[in-house]
């Protein structure tokens, strides 16, 4: 496929060879964003569009604001690997993959500029809307791929894509002291924990021990609803947050 019409208005396309069949016929129920956490723009979009790398998006962002549709939405592009959420193991099925211009982690995390905060927020409203995708379905890379994944990284501004109608979000509780929960402890509060994460929808076993794993996505967790302190341990400002969120979901707060 060297050429198509783009789904979003406000995109231009850029074609990648890199996509194939929705398995089962899904139609994408999830926005997965991500940092491309490459030197430049144009050196990651050529990496997404080059058949060696056996990676794409449907979607790229540039710093300015320009958005590229490589991969038609009806299409499964190859952007989230192996990941998990809410039960659900094949990501790239049931999503649509927006790549983010920035150098992220490897960077030094830089700030995401302001016209390409807003086109990000603008591309996700079009897509939620003409999909019917869930706020809450929103997501990180690092959110269905922790521990593996980072992107699109703690300084991304989910508060900001909120404000503007994008994504499922809450003011995080303040860091205090207090107990907290890390590697090697193990009981209910623990198992606790574990449960309300895998509620929310993150890919962990409820054991009641606080592996690698749980260390993991609380670190997930945190880069995305409680970026101020990420270290994997859940004070009491995490499990705080978590447990808002969890009330302000539709399916806990009908009334």
């Amino acid at each position: 496929m060297t050429g198509f019409a783009a789904d979003y208005a406000g995109a231009s396309v850029t074609a990648s060879p890199n996509h194939g069949e929705r398995v089962d016929g899904r139609s994408p129920d999830m926005i997965l964003l991500h940092y491309t956490g490459m030197g430049t723009a144009d050196q990651a979009l050529t990496w997404l569009c080059t058949a060696e790398s056996q990676v794409s998006s449907h979607y790229f962002v540039y710093e300015d604001g320009r958005v590229l549709q490589l991969v038609p939405e009806a299409r499964r592009a190859w952007h989230a690997g192996k990941g998990v959420w809410d039960g659900e193991n094949d990501i790239n099925s049931c999503s649509i993959g927006i790549e983010i211009a920035n150098a992220g982690h490897p960077g030094g995390l830089p700030d995401f500029p302001e016209a390409q905060v807003r086109a990000v927020a603008q591309l996700c409203r079009d897509c939620g809307e003409r999909w019917s995708i869930a706020p809450e379905r929103v997501l990180a890379h690092s959110d269905v791929a922790p521990v593996r994944k980072v992107d699109p990284g703690e300084n991304f501004p989910w508060q900001k894509l909120y404000l503007d109608g994008v994504g499922h979000w809450i003011e995080p509780a303040p860091i205090t002291g207090g107990r907290f929960f890390q590697l090697g402890d193990a009981g209910q509060p623990v198992e606790a924990l574990q449960a309300m994460l895998a509620l929310y929808g993150y890919g962990i076993e409820v054991t009641g021990e606080f592996c690698e794993r749980t260390k993991g996505v609380v670190e997930a967790f945190q880069r995305h609803f409680r970026p101020a302190r990420v270290d994997g341990t859940a004070d009491s400002s995490t499990i705080e947050t978590l447990h808002r969120l969890l009330g302000a979901l539709p399916k806990f707060n009908r009334s």
